[in-house]
């Protein structure tokens, strides 16, 4: 595919949870299709006809095993956020079908305890999981959705402490 191509391709709807612990740190996976440290939140498509606040929870529970009775919602982003794929991921991710993703973000209250997080289920997301202090949230972050993180942070930044 050209850059031409790409560009004229839509965003994919998505959501993306911060889910945060008692401590104030928040829950990162490794994701396992990739050699690289390649970090992230959990994150997914809406299902046609699904709410963004349903599809968050459902992702929450599909890559962590953490159920929506053991979490709270403390704030949603007021905007949607996209981010573009490096044009390489384009057409082996989605079918080629979408640029990037756009997300509408969701900061999450965890109130279980580490050993209600499950990674194991399939199809798995993450290899492994941590909690990551807030300050140091970016920069661990696989490069290209580093600007998307940086907003969210900005968005939920009265609820975090750094």
């Amino acid at each position: 595919m050209t850059p031409e191509d790409i560009e004229k391709l839509p965003y994919r709807p998505c959501v993306g949870v911060m889910l945060m612990n008692a401590a104030g740190e928040v829950f990162v996976g490794q994701r396992i299709d990739s050699r690289i440290a390649a970090w992230q939140m959990p994150q997914g498509g809406i299902d046609k006809g699904e709410e963004a606040r349903d599809a968050a929870l459902r992702e929450l529970l599909e890559e962590t095993g953490v159920t929506p009775e053991k979490v709270s919602v403390v704030a949603e982003s007021g905007q949607w956020l996209p981010y573009e794929l490096p044009h390489d991921l384009v057409p082996k991710l989605w079918k080629g079908r979408f640029r990037g993703q756009q997300q509408k973000w969701f900061l999450l209250r965890f109130h279980g305890t580490d050993d209600e997080v499950n990674i194991e289920a399939e199809p798995r997301e993450f290899s492994e999981w941590r909690w990551l202090p807030v300050a140091e949230l970016v920069e661990n972050i696989v490069p290209f959705k580093r600007h998307v993180y940086e907003a969210v942070l900005k968005e939920f930044s009265d609820h975090l402490s750094f």
